[in-house]
């Protein structure tokens, strides 16, 4: 029955950061077709249309599902639209502004950290989620798997620190790690449907409205630019749908822990896309240990808490 439970979180698990993972090439390429450069308005814009439309996404599936549009209960909006602000907008201005202000080297490893930040919260908040030995060794080593992977020479993390660059990179972790808590708390009893829908659709629209207010806009818009904003639309609606529901379903350490697989899937397919090589020794160690730490911290034998 363990093993079944597990596996109940590890296929969900996999596919939403192998969607998130794709994130990363998929976005990068976004900006050529749609002519963005470094304008930040614009990139929140894009962003902007990509979450919302997600949201809309979600919310047309559930209404075909349900036979109907489905709306919170009036107890309900606070916490989704905290969660939205949270998870969505806030997470996403300073990701974007904060990307463009450093290096992927130095984004990929402050961007690993909110599973550490969501583990160490669920730990004082959720009795059924305590850290353990085996859960905390698994973060230190899945950590020590993506920062093996992002850096490529001695000096990867060098360069100093800026607010707008690695400070913002490290508010996006914070937001993304309690987002991550909010959500356990909302969708607590209710449709992970409903609640990714309508906390996309509003975080979405603050980030486009934004951009607007910005001057933020699309230089050019092709139909394979078109096309590549439906597949960010697409990966942004199932995988946020999919956490949600694990988010419900699991303890917040077991599912986060899973965080750690995004920047190693992001590496590997930005390089295959772009026609990198990826396959090397270091890249696979990485993933081994990504892999590692994921086991550990899903152990289900009894232990005492740490």
């Amino acid at each position: 029955m363990n093993a079944i439970k597990q596996g109940g979180i590890f296929l969900p698990a996999l596919l939403c950061t192998l969607l998130w993972g794709s994130a990363f090439p998929s976005v990068k390429t976004g900006y050529a077709l749609f002519g963005i450069g470094d304008d930040a308005y614009s990139k929140l814009f894009f962003a902007g249309w990509r979450f919302m439309l997600a949201g809309v996404a979600v919310l047309a599936v559930s209404a075909v599902l349900n036979k109907k549009l489905i709306f919170p209960k009036r107890s309900l909006w606070k916490g989704i639209l905290l969660l939205g602000f949270v998870q969505t907008t806030l997470q996403y201005v300073f990701f974007y502004i904060g990307l463009s202000h450093t290096t992927g080297v130095k984004g990929s490893v402050i961007t690993a950290m909110s599973t550490f930040l969501a583990v160490g919260a669920s730990h004082f908040l959720f009795p059924d989620d305590r850290l353990t030995t085996a859960k905390t060794i698994g973060c230190l080593v899945g950590f020590v798997g993506v920062v093996m992977i992002s850096i490529s020479s001695v000096d990867a993390l060098g360069g100093g620190f800026a607010l707008t660059g690695e400070g913002f990179m490290l508010l996006s972790t914070v937001a993304s790690g309690a987002g991550a808590v909010i959500s356990k708390f909302v969708a607590k009893g209710e449709s992970p449907m409903m609640i990714t829908g309508w906390q996309l659709f509003f975080g979405g629209a603050v980030l486009l409205l934004a951009g607007i207010f910005g001057g933020g806009h699309f230089t050019t818009v092709t139909p394979k630019a078109v096309a590549l904003l439906g597949y960010l639309i697409f990966l942004s609606a199932a995988a946020f749908s999919i956490w949600t529901w694990l988010l419900k379903k699991y303890p917040v350490g077991k599912v986060t822990v899973y965080n750690f697989l995004v920047p190693v899937f992001g590496t590997l397919m930005s390089g295959i896309i772009l026609h990198e090589t990826v396959f090397t020794v270091r890249n696979m160690l990485s993933l081994v240990l990504v892999c590692v730490g994921i086991v550990l911290v899903n152990r289900t034998k009894a232990e005492k808490t740490a």
